[in-house]
């Protein structure tokens, strides 16, 4: 049973929703701006309410993915691991052969479940790295990396620390490309178009 709702929670993940809304926006998202499979470049490429629809569809998936789990299972464990899996999908989507989005939106949905006090703090330094430098990219990562501590100090359980653990460096991973423009001085910023 377990391994069960893992897998599921991998198939719920990796629903492309990006790639469904844009179509209906007449966008293959795959040939606009970075290609990313995720909210950022759709609000580029087809606009906030596109973009937003999509950051929700997104969190949703890592909401419905830890709910089920933790509908069958007691513990901590569990959620965690299809949390993670959720988030695994949205990155590496099996029928779009591992080319999804970067997991930013699908991971506030699982640790907004898993983690529900130490999700605000990371969402703070998101929002004051894009306010301050206009850099989605580089808020991303810094919310991501900060996840994890923050979650230990507040006494999250073990399993969520460490599936943000495992999450952020996956998300980090995603980044890596956007971290070389940031360092060369090239990466778009918020409000540029696709």
């Amino acid at each position: 049973m377990p391994i069960t709702v893992v897998i599921v929670a991998y198939v719920i993940g990796s629903i492309p929703f990006a790639l469904i809304v844009a179509r209906r926006w007449g966008t293959d998202l795959r040939e606009v701006g970075s290609g990313n499979l995720g909210a950022a470049n759709v609000l580029r490429s087809s606009g906030v309410y596109a973009g937003a629809m999509v950051a929700a569809l997104d969190m949703a998936k890592g909401v419905a993915s830890v709910w089920l789990a933790a509908r069958m299972s007691d513990g901590p464990g569990l959620p965690a691991a299809a949390g993670l899996a959720a988030i695994i999908g949205h990155v590496y989507p099996i029928w779009l052969r591992g080319r999804g989005g970067k997991g930013v939106a699908t991971a506030c949905g699982v640790f907004g479940m898993l983690t529900p006090m130490a999700l605000p703090p990371a969402l703070a330094i998101f929002a004051a790295a894009v306010w301050a430098t206009k850099y989605i990219s580089l808020g991303s990562v810094l919310a991501s990396m900060a996840l994890p501590p923050i979650a230990y100090a507040l006494g999250s359980p073990a399993p969520a620390v460490l599936a943000a653990t495992a999450a952020a460096v996956v998300i980090v991973f995603r980044h890596r490309s956007n971290v070389l423009r940031l360092w060369m001085g090239a990466e778009r910023r918020f409000g540029a178009g696709a």
